[in-house]
């Protein structure tokens, strides 16, 4: 399934759980009704015989449980809703999950960051942040509400039973949820199940505050008092498992054939169908199996690789059968399963691991001469095809990619202080007087510590190839999130300023800076409004006039790009005389990203037309129009925007 394709489907079964939920809460009314009522008429002894069913009609008696019973879900939800606002670290924290950093000493864990990070450069995204999860299991999930707060968590069986194949064809099936909207539709999903159980939650409190009650006396008016309370608890309790019952089937009904695509999905990543089917079989050799220890595993049991929780079949599985997904993958299997790789409970070999023996001899080493981005190849014919559509030539240039870039600029992506003054060094502007009004604007603002990093950073940044920022940037927005409040404050007065003091702006700095801060905060205030290119007019030719004019390009030659890009469109806006400001851009880009979804496509086609009018693409064209795509939405993968398997990296910058 395409990118905008699997987005719609994710859309649609956003829909059906809410019928399913309005279906799942009129039943949980019609039961309290029925018991409030059977209540009422045992305990009434002054009401007249054959009056049983008479309150189930009274409509006061109705509106009012109506009313409890959503207010409790509404309620519930809204508060399990903003506990997961932090995103998928919450998720991953929950579970008991540590976050991994590239200091680990872990030759399991640097082999998983390692294969997340090549994931990520490849498909467009930002790196996600990376849990290990001290469980036996074999198993995975992908959390978070957006692309910048996603995380992936991995068990410790993972680690220690899959080798580097079958761990990244597990991490493109997690890469494949967060692609495809699943995971934005399983935290909603979370939030609203989560009311529903308060239900239940609710009946036994009750329950448990009526049976240890030492107040229950001789006489009907408190011992009818006491049984009421008790009967409350026991309904309460029957509604909740009622309500739990349609939760686990909503789970299922929303989850199962989402698996089926992200395994899919892996297949088509990697172009490695042993390596999605090998971890597959060797969770089903495993003696652990998926299953979680955690308290709360089974609230999140729809994120997981793997079933992760006992009891759920049939009807109210979450995941397909093993067998049924190894053989959607590779009709012909026997049923024959490996023996483990690993015995469960092995550790990792001793010693401390880097950055280079963390790619298990799959990337070149440090140094080395690497094929990198080219600035020669042409960008698809159709780029809208391309978008969120990764393969392996796009997993492997990310590996050529990470393994040429500068290991002390490598480093400082992965360091809390260094990352900052990284990602400051990469937005200060060739211009000499505007680097020295920039550099002044840091002395005013940035931290020594952030200082004294950009110092000793200067010397690797002078020799940055375009082509590499963009990488660059999205290895440290997972250290930048982590940043306190403080920090960040900081942090972002001090881009305000870079970019305030920055002589000649242009396309590519304002791109970078923006993806900086959609990378950490998300894309604040961007709501899909399903507006035409007609209605954006001003915002289309904003955009695509920044583009046509980035790099050294004459008026005659921009003119040209432009006209090839809105050819494709159904609107021709002309160009604009002047080069926008960062504060038009930033408006620009507001309002394309009320488009509709297919008509972002379309504007991504213009784009890629723009870029390609001259018959190339340079490394630092590819960067802009990768940066604008994320934008947008609309990740693109490193071969769809023009960087290919070459002799060297384009000199431009």
């Amino acid at each position: 399934m395409d990118f905008f394709g699997a987005q719609a489907q994710a859309r649609r079964l956003t829909l059906r759980l809410i019928v399913l939920l309005v279906i799942a809460i009129v039943g949980m009314v019609a039961a309290a009704t029925l018991v409030i009522t059977l209540a009422l008429a045992l305990f009434n002894e002054s009401a007249p015989p054959g009056t049983v069913a008479s309150p189930l009609f009274d409509p006061l008696l109705l509106a009012s449980v109506t009313v409890a019973v959503v207010m409790v879900v509404g309620l519930g939800s809204l508060v399990r809703h903003r506990q997961l606002r932090a995103g998928g670290g919450a998720v991953a924290e929950a579970l008991g999950g540590r976050l991994v950093n590239a200091t680990s000493q872990n030759a399991d864990e640097q082999r998983l960051l390692n294969v997340v990070e090549e994931m990520a450069l490849a498909s467009g995204m930002p790196v996600p942040a990376v849990y290990v999860l001290d469980e036996p299991a074999i198993n995975a999930f992908a959390a978070g509400h957006a692309a910048h707060d996603a995380a992936i968590g991995v068990t410790r069986g993972a680690l220690q039973q899959l080798d580097r194949d079958q761990l990244q064809g597990v991490i493109a099936h997690e890469f494949s949820h967060i692609l495809h909207g699943d995971m934005r539709l399983n935290m909603r999903l979370v939030a609203l199940l989560h009311g529903i159980l308060l239900i239940g939650l609710a009946g036994r409190l009750l329950l448990h505050g009526a049976s240890g009650s030492r107040r229950v006396r001789a006489g009907n008016r408190q011992g009818n008092g006491h049984v009421v309370l008790l009967g409350a608890g026991l309904a309460l309790m029957a509604i909740g498992f009622i309500g739990t019952l349609c939760g686990n089937w909503i789970k299922a009904a929303v989850s199962r054939q989402r698996e089926f695509l992200a395994d899919a999905s892996a297949v088509q990543y990697t172009r490695n169908p042993a390596g999605i089917a090998g971890a597959l079989k060797q969770l089903a050799a495993h003696a652990g199996g998926s299953e979680l220890r955690a308290a709360r595993a089974s609230e999140f049991s729809h994120f997981y690789f793997g079933r992760g929780v006992r009891g759920l079949r049939g009807l109210t599985a979450t995941h397909p059968p093993l067998a049924m997904r190894i053989r959607r993958i590779e009709p012909e299997w026997d049923g024959t399963l490996p023996p483990p790789q690993r015995t469960p409970g092995d550790e990792a070999p001793a010693g401390p691991a880097t950055r280079d023996s963390r790619a298990a001899g799959l990337a070149p080493p440090r140094g080395a001469t690497v094929p990198a981005a080219t600035n020669a190849e042409p960008l698809p014919e159709r780029l809208r095809e391309q978008i969120g559509r990764l393969g392996e030539e796009d997993i492997g240039q990310a590996r050529q990619v990470l393994a040429a870039l500068d290991a002390r600029l490598l480093a400082a992506a992965h360091d809390p202080y260094a990352a900052r003054a990284l990602v400051y060094g990469i937005l200060m502007g060739v211009d000499p007087a505007s680097r020295e009004r920039q550099r002044q604007a840091l002395l005013d603002q940035a931290l020594p510590e952030v200082l004294a990093e950009l110092d000793r950073l200067g010397a690797a940044l002078e020799t940055l190839d375009a082509g590499q920022r963009l990488p660059l940037i999205e290895l440290a927005l997972p250290v930048l999130r982590q940043l306190s409040t403080t920090q960040y404050a900081r942090f972002r007065a001090c881009l305000a300023s870079l970019m305030a003091q920055e002589r000649q702006p242009g396309a590519l700095p304002w791109s970078l800076h923006r993806l900086v801060m959609a990378g950490i905060e998300g894309q604040r205030g961007a709501r899909v409004r399903g507006d035409r290119l007609a209605d954006q007019e001003a915002a289309v030719a904003c955009l695509l006039s920044s583009l046509a004019g980035a790099g050294d390009t004459s008026r005659e030659q921009a003119l040209a790009a432009y006209g090839e890009a809105v050819a494709v469109l159904p609107t021709a806006p002309a160009m604009l005389e002047q080069p926008a400001t960062p504060a038009e851009l930033d408006r620009a880009l507001a309002g394309c990203q009320r488009l509709a979804v297919e008509q972002r496509a379309l504007l991504i086609e213009a784009m890629g037309r723009c870029v390609t009018h001259d018959g190339r693409v340079t490394a630092a064209e590819a960067e802009l129009l990768r940066a604008v795509a994320w934008s947008l939405g609309c990740p693109l993968p490193l071969t769809a925007a023009g960087l290919r398997p070459a002799a060297g990296w384009a000199a431009a910058r």
